[in-house]
């Protein structure tokens, strides 16, 4: 049947994976969890919780099939693990989680390196920061954004706009993870850091967003005091809220050796802009 890439989850970024791995003329399959209209990642919802639970069976599981079958495992990771970074975060970076979810993350991380290691499994890790772009309905910039923004209303926002903050195109990410499933042997056992915009602010990208839209998108932060209020309540603002500490301090990628192995260079702002204003206007009419 010849060689076959798997992507579990058809949420986000997978579904944008396969055309990607079937335009470079490769078989994909998609695993997801359910036959149904709507895409689906393989995270678990959004829940330390449920996190702790699955998150590291998961990865157990991913590992001992890549194994078994003689595959190449790429995972696509976040940054929670790195807690509050001092400077750029690089694959060097250690991990200090300041979260439980961020703790979770650092386990599954852990178990993935150990399997490494010992040779159970061929692996690569592609990291990226808070994801934005066309599909990105579990994103902050989602429907609790765009609703607000299309009809000229002030969009909320629960973390600080002007905080320095790395942030990464979903069609990028899904580049980057296609392009560790294709390349050679020397990308694996090595974290990547995916190609990501050139760090900036939840301001900075609404005013992209504007000029793509033609009308202004203006922001507000919610104080602290009402997001932890409203924590106490909305069970999915407690579990957001705990991870605010990445717009606390500047929140940066640097994404230099993934660039250079690669090739590959981030879509351009403006552009990245227009085709999720697009989306928007198609998802949230």
């Amino acid at each position: 049947m010849g060689e076959i890439h798997v992507i579990f989850g058809a949420g986000q970024v997978g579904m944008r994976l396969a055309e990607r791995l079937v335009a470079a003329g490769k078989q994909v399959r998609v695993v997801r969890r359910s036959v149904g209209p709507v895409a689906q990642g393989m995270n678990p919802g959004y829940d330390s919780d449920l996190w702790a639970r699955v998150v590291p069976m998961l990865m157990e599981n991913l590992i001992a099939a890549a194994g078994a079958a003689g595959a190449r495992l790429i995972v696509l990771d976040n940054l929670y693990m790195y807690g509050r970074p001092n400077g750029p975060i690089t694959p060097d970076t250690p991990f200090k989680p300041e979260s439980r979810k961020g703790e979770i993350r650092a386990h599954a991380s852990d178990l993935l390196s150990a399997a490494e290691q010992r040779g159970d499994v061929r692996a690569a890790a592609g990291r990226a920061s808070d994801f934005f772009g066309p599909g990105g309905v579990g994103t902050h910039f989602a429907d609790r954004f765009w609703k607000p923004a299309l009809v000229g209303k002030k969009v909320p926002l629960l973390f600080d706009p002007d905080a320095t903050h790395s942030y990464n195109y979903i069609p990028d990410v899904a580049a980057g993870l296609a392009a560790l499933g294709l390349a050679e042997e020397d990308v694996l056992g090595r974290t990547w850091m995916l190609p990501a915009c050139e760090a900036t602010s939840a301001r900075e990208l609404a005013r992209h967003f504007s000029m793509a839209l033609g009308q202004q998108i203006e922001l507000a932060r919610t104080p602290r005091v009402f997001v932890k209020a409203l924590g106490l309540v909305t069970p999915i603002v407690r579990e957001v809220d705990e991870m605010l500490h990445q717009w606390d301090v500047p929140f940066v990628i640097d994404d230099l050796p993934f660039r250079e192995r690669f090739e590959m260079q981030p879509t351009p702002m403006d552009q990245a802009a227009r085709e999720t204003v697009a989306w928007a206007k198609q998802e949230y009419p």
